[in-house]
C-alpha cells in the first residue's frame, strides 16, 4: 500500500480523459489547456484527435495517450498494429490498447499475448509505451491474473483496469490483484468510475501509479483546496 503520496503528486498522474464518441475539436481544445494548467501526466484521447493534441501540448511536458482495438478489443491484430503505427506517427507517444477478451476469456492464452506483443512491439519502435487494457469488470480473478502474466510478458508498459465502456470500472481490490500479479517494471493504470480525489487516494494507495479520469479537473480542484 502506498500511503505516502501527496496530493500534487496523485495530480501528475492523471490522464485527463476524453473518449466520448461525440467529442468535439473545441472539447479537446479545452482539455489540452486544463492539461497543461493543472499539470496532468497525460491527455488520452481517440486516435481521429491526436495529431491535434500533439500540437496543442508540443514542448509541454504533458503526453499524448490514445486507445487501439477501443473498446473492445476484438479487432485483429494486424489491425491493431495499423492503429499503432498511425497515431505514433502523427504523434501519440503512449498507446493504451484493449485486449482480445474473448479469447482470454476461451482460454487461448496464445492468441492474446502475441496480439498483445504485436501492439508493444509497433508501440515501442516508435517512441511510445503500451498499457494493456485487461477490462476487469468482464473477468474472473483468475483471467485477470492470466491478463496481467500475459501483458508482463509480452513487455507491456502498464496494466489497466478499464475502457469504462462495458458496466463497470476500477476497483482497489482489482488495482492491488493486479499490482501483486505484475513485477515492479510493469506499473498499474486504474480507468473508470474515478470522480473524486477519495477515488483516486484509493486507487494510488492500493497500487495504481497512474489514474485514467474524466474527472481530472474537478478532482484536481478538490485536491488543491485541501
Amino acid at each position: 500500500m502506498k500511503n505516502n503520496i501527496s496530493v500534487p503528486d496523485i495530480i501528475r498522474m492523471i490522464d485527463h480523459t476524453l473518449l466520448k464518441p461525440e467529442a468535439t475539436t473545441d472539447q479537446i481544445r479545452r482539455l489540452c489547456g486544463e492539461a497543461r494548467e493543472y499539470g496532468f501526466a497525460a491527455v488520452c484521447i481517440n486516435p481521429t484527435h491526436v495529431e491535434l493534441a500533439a500540437q496543442l501540448l508540443e514542448g509541454s511536458p504533458v503526453k499524448v495517450c490514445t486507445v487501439v482495438g477501443f473498446p473492445l478489443g476484438a479487432t485483429t491484430t494486424a489491425v491493431k498494429v495499423f492503429e499503432t503505427e498511425q497515431v505514433t506517427a502523427a504523434g501519440a507517444t503512449e498507446v493504451d490498447m484493449v485486449i482480445n477478451i474473448g479469447a482470454l476469456k476461451e482460454g487461448n492464452a496464445d492468441l492474446v499475448e502475441q496480439d498483445i506483443a504485436a501492439v508493444v512491439n509497433a508501440a515501442h519502435q516508435n517512441g511510445a509505451i503500451c498499457k494493456v487494457i485487461i477490462e476487469t469488470c468482464l473477468l474472473t480473478d483468475e483471467e485477470k491474473v492470466l491478463a496481467c502474466r500475459l501483458s508482463e510478458k509480452a513487455g507491456a508498459d502498464f496494466v489497466k483496469t478499464s475502457t469504462g465502456f462495458a458496466g463497470g470500472g476500477a476497483t482497489a481490490e482489482d488495482v492491488a490483484l493486479m499490482r501483486q500479479t505484475v513485477g515492479p517494471a510493469v506499473q498499474v493504470k486504474a480507468a473508470g468510475g474515478i470522480r473524486t480525489l477519495a477515488d483516486a487516494q484509493k486507487m494510488v494507495a492500493a497500487g495504481a501509479t497512474r489514474l485514467g479520469a474524466s474527472a481530472g479537473v474537478s478532482i484536481a480542484k478538490e485536491a488543491l483546496a485541501q
